[in-house]
């Protein structure tokens, strides 16, 4: 979804405003924030951006804090086709499909077709590749052509005055680089999976993605000599749903079926839509209504077999198969076929099962408790995500994940148990047991908290880019990179518990504000003696959610993360730090 400069409700100059101090605070080689340049957050909270995330991600949507909310600029380099390290940060669960993630992509400037526009794969948001025994993907992204980062080729110019390219071979696209982007996508064999780079866009057009798109950064194809007097700049934010979808009196929707996609011109008048409709059928009642669509004629045998196709590129036909499932009328004979796919070894064919279940909804809550008690670390962590996105929200469902939080050996299963106990906690807002589900929540992740430690960022620790670290004994996941903010407060450090934690934190004080006193010292302690930053802007914001963030809570932070603040309306001076 690309927002005009117009729709956003909001003066155009104030782009070039913002334009023009960025440029000034790279002369300055000052770090840009929204501290440095607060406009941004005129951007962000205008009329027309904040409608368009209301309509994706519901009410109170978040802003993640500290991660990628600083700009990009575009210049010799290209980055590899990769889908961005599982939200909050790098702790690679399984993606959700659902709309719970979005990645906002703000531009100040003209972005011409020759100055590196964001390429993206269009329609690639529900398909991947495995992980869990894929060290590729162990650091959190996924990868198309792994062996780029591996042969170097994203420290190679691909233009400016160090290429060894002719101009005509970087303006035509025809560089190595340029084939080896295009044949990445095209080997994939995924039905619709072309390339499609944003642009040209006017200065302040606002892009609106799913979270789980392959896309990279691009190089420029202009002239270099022109290039710093003639940056091209885009800020990214990463935000994420906090409230449930409100039910519709709706019980169907007719997908639209044009013959070509209105912004990329990819023609959908081909059998390869069929590989996503199941999916969006599943995904379009959910935005609208919470929950699944009505059931529909199938055969589960047919289906069954295609559950198990084999290969990379058959990922669609096994989703698509999962999704079928989960629509059928005979309901408990798809179950079974699903559950039994949980239980499959190939984690290709368990990741479609689980998303098949989820899209049963509550019908799937034993399937997925009986999961959580394995013996096989990969099928709790399915158990444990699909119990929080789709079980029925009840305190034995909270007891079960509150087991696996503190008490499971595996990172990746905690981290997941963390995350689904904010997931439980937005589903059960609004209910008969709301207030007494949303006590066990709060007091779940507070006892996480008090045990869970950060550790040093995997990266520092075994002295290696962040895409080539590897599991410990410690941790059997990437718990993220460690960030310098030049504070000496905070160190490179991460623990994926503790952010999913705080993560959660955020979604449960979005609907619950009376917090007892043993979490409101937790979230205050985090804030002001916290080493990991990440988690500090968490703890901030979900005292912020809950009307419980002082002016003297803030000061005990040496830097703020003012887009997430900025989404409450709380009677804060957080702006005089400016």
């Amino acid at each position: 979804m690309a927002l005009s400069p117009e729709s956003l409700g909001i003066s155009t100059e104030i782009h070039e405003v913002i334009y023009e101090s960025m440029k000034k605070a790279r002369r300055e080689k000052r770090r840009i924030t929204a501290a440095l340049i607060p406009d941004v957050l005129t951007v962000i909270d205008s009329p027309g951006v904040r409608g368009a995330c209301e309509k994706l991600l519901g009410k109170d949507w978040a802003i993640v804090p500290f991660t990628h909310n600083a700009p990009y600029a575009s210049g010799a380099f290209d980055q590899w086709w990769h889908k961005d390290d599982n939200g909050p940060y790098n702790m690679r669960k399984m993606r959700q499909h659902q709309a719970i993630q979005v990645e906002l992509l703000y531009y100040p400037q003209d972005v011409d077709e020759d100055m590196g526009p964001t390429a993206i794969i269009p329609y690639s948001q529900y398909w991947t590749f495995n992980h869990e025994e894929n060290h590729d993907n162990f650091a959190g992204a996924d990868h198309l052509d792994f062996g780029y980062i591996i042969e170097g080729m994203d420290k190679i110019p691909v233009s400016g005055e160090e290429s060894k390219y002719d101009i005509e071979e970087i303006r035509l696209q025809k560089t190595l680089h340029d084939e080896r982007m295009r044949d990445a996508v095209s080997k994939t064999g995924w039905p619709l999976a072309k390339p499609f780079e944003l642009g040209p866009l006017r200065a302040g057009t606002v892009v609106l993605a799913s979270h789980n798109l392959f896309h990279r950064g691009n190089h420029r194809r202009d002239d270099w000599r022109n290039w710093q007097a003639n940056p091209r700049y885009m800020w990214r934010l990463w935000l994420y749903r906090t409230t449930q979808p409100e039910a519709s009196e709706i019980v169907d929707f007719e997908l639209s079926n044009p013959k070509v996609d209105p912004m990329t011109s990819i023609d959908l008048g081909t059998d390869q839509i069929e590989e996503a409709k199941a999916i969006w059928r599943f995904q379009t009642h959910w935005i609208h209504t919470g929950g699944s669509p009505p059931k529909v004629e199938g055969s589960v045998e047919d289906l069954s077999k295609l559950l198990v196709a084999q290969g990379d590129s058959s990922e669609p036909i096994r989703l698509r198969a999962a999704y079928e499932l989960a629509g059928v009328i005979d309901e408990d004979e798809a179950i079974e076929v699903l559950s039994a796919g949980l239980l499959v070894e190939r984690e290709s064919v368990r990741r479609a099962a689980t998303y098949g279940l989820i899209a049963l909804g509550e019908a799937s809550t034993l399937t997925f408790q009986r999961a959580l008690t394995s013996s096989i670390r990969w099928v709790r962590k399915a158990g444990a995500f699909g119990l929080g996105v789709a079980g029925t929200p009840s305190l034995e469902t909270l007891e079960e994940m509150r087991a696996r939080l503190l008490n499971d050996n595996s990172v990746s299963v905690r981290s997941v148990a963390a995350e689904a106990i904010g997931c439980i906690a937005r589903r059960a807002a609004g209910t008969k047991l709301a207030s007494e589900l949303l006590f066990v929540c709060c007091d779940a992740l507070v006892d996480s908290l008090e045990i869970e430690e950060n550790r040093v960022s995997m990266d520092v620790e075994q002295d290696r880019h962040i895409k080539f670290v590897r599991p410990t004994d410690e941790s059997d996941i990437c718990e993220g990179i460690g960030v310098d903010y030049r504070e000496e407060r905070f160190e490179k450090v991460r623990s994926a518990v503790r952010e999913n934690a705080l993560w959660s934190m955020v979604i449960l004080t979005t609907h619950y504000s009376e917090l007892n006193q043993r979490s409101i010292n937790m979230l205050e302690s985090i804030v002001k003696n916290d080493t990991n930053v990440f988690a500090v802007g968490l703890a901030m914001d979900s005292l912020n959610r809950a009307g419980l963030l002082s002016n003297r809570t803030l000061q005990e932070s040496p830097i703020l993360d003012y887009e997430s603040l900025s989404r409450t309306k709380n009677d804060l001076s957080f702006q005089t730090r400016w």
